[in-house]
């Protein structure tokens, strides 16, 4: 299951004790069309492992200038409340897992 996600719930969501990965994207933007099904996907796998959120950057400009997002789709994985490692455009599924395995 994906989280939505926003400036308001941030902080609340952070606070859990498994690793996320918060795909920050817009609706007009193409690639990030591409990578929401490939982050649908990596939510059923690491169900119960890893917190899943998704963000529309148009929509929560408080997380996009806290992370310095500069270009969409940008996937951020977070661990202890801390940003440990990102990912910035279109990336296979493989990249997604391999990141998310590493904070297991």
């Amino acid at each position: 299951m994906v989280v939505e996600v926003n400036d308001n719930n941030f902080a609340e969501i952070k606070q859990t004790n498994l690793p996320i990965l918060l795909d920050l994207g817009a609706t007009w933007c193409g690639p990030c069309k591409a990578l929401a099904p490939i982050v649908e996907e990596v939510a059923a796998d690491f169900e119960g492992k890893v917190v899943v959120g998704k963000a529309d950057v148009d929509e929560c400009p408080g997380l996009a200038a806290m992370f310095r997002v500069r270009s969409v789709p940008t996937v951020l994985f977070i661990k202890g409340g801390e940003l440990v490692d990102k990912s910035v455009g279109l990336v296979a599924k493989s990249t997604l897992v391999d990141k998310l395995n590493a904070l297991l």
